[in-house]
């Protein structure tokens, strides 16, 4: 059995100011990378999320109310995401359960069709802590993944971005090249595991509507004062070494008509500058692996 390694085993500590500045192709100042998540809640289990508080504090099964607040996210919500990539002709990582494929085929063949990018989200929505074998439902949700869209993932996000000690060494096993449960820096770095070096990409829990809606409670529009914010400051900054900005979304939450606008606003906001680049998770990737990074 492989020896577990702790997080800062695979990775020393490195300040953003020591290393190199990454340079992106043209002169371009900031990578602006899109992450749709798709879920599937199953009903015979307590929900993922709740909207609704259950009666007395004490969660009844089947949840109805909040398995049908997800529900609308895969009937209307994710139409609205559709329709607002096509129009911006962004390609969107998607990080997807792969059993959205069997649950939710209408759903994952419009991805398809548009060309998003498919990155492993495990099979259905649940902690990776709970999982009986982690080692065979990565391998059975990067196999469903590959025979709907004929690509095995090169990128993997842990449902709720969760691992275990031994989760970075299942995964490079399994072929994954990038991971965007660790969200320590603005920059792509290397992690070492046993099976070889995997990249940790600045996915984000600061731009992601889950905490800032869900948990948080802000209102509508705060999604697009806090993003605009933050992509003011890494495109300044962008000018002396390229940045990536990182925004999650899930079609249950930002798909929602009251939130839609905000959505639109981010994007509204961030064409109207030079530089910037609208890269899936795998294009990340080989711009970081041409840069000289070796052995992944």
């Amino acid at each position: 059995m492989v020896k577990s390694m702790l997080p800062r085993e695979r990775c020393a500590y490195s300040a953003i100011v020591d290393r190199p500045p990454l340079r992106l192709p043209g002169g371009a100042r900031i990578v602006f990378w899109t992450i749709v998540n798709l879920e599937v809640w199953d009903i015979g289990k307590p929900m993922a999320r709740q909207v609704l508080s259950p009666p007395a504090g004490q969660t009844q099964l089947p949840d109805v109310p909040n398995w049908s607040w997800h529900e609308y996210g895969m009937r209307v919500g994710v139409w609205r995401f559709f329709d607002l990539f096509k129009r911006l002709n962004i390609r969107p990582t998607l990080a997807l359960n792969a059993r959205v494929c069997a649950d939710y085929p209408r759903v994952a063949e419009q991805a398809r069709a548009d060309r998003w990018e498919f990155m492993g989200h495990a099979y259905e929505q649940g902690p990776i802590h709970a999982e009986p074998d982690q080692k065979a439902m990565v391998a059975r949700s990067l196999d469903v993944i590959e025979r709907f869209c004929g690509k095995r993932p090169l990128g993997w996000l842990g449902p709720g971005l969760t691992e275990t000690l031994e989760t970075p060494e299942i995964l490079a096993a399994a072929g994954i090249k990038y991971i965007g449960d660790w969200v320590y820096d603005d920059e792509p770095t290397v992690i070492r595991t046993a099976a070889g070096p995997l990249l940790t990409l600045p996915y984000t829990v600061e731009l992601n509507d889950i905490p800032m809606m869900i948990i948080q409670h802000h209102e509508s529009d705060y999604l697009a004062r806090r993003a605009i914010d933050q992509f003011d400051r890494l495109y300044a900054e962008g000018e002396s070494r390229a940045k990536i900005l990182a925004l999650a979304i899930h079609p249950y939450i930002s798909g929602q008509p009251h939130r839609m606008k905000y959505l639109e606003a981010i994007y509204e906001h961030a064409r109207g500058f030079d530089g910037v680049v609208y890269w899936t998770g795998e294009e990340i990737l080989h711009w970081y692996l041409q840069l000289g990074v070796v052995g992944l």
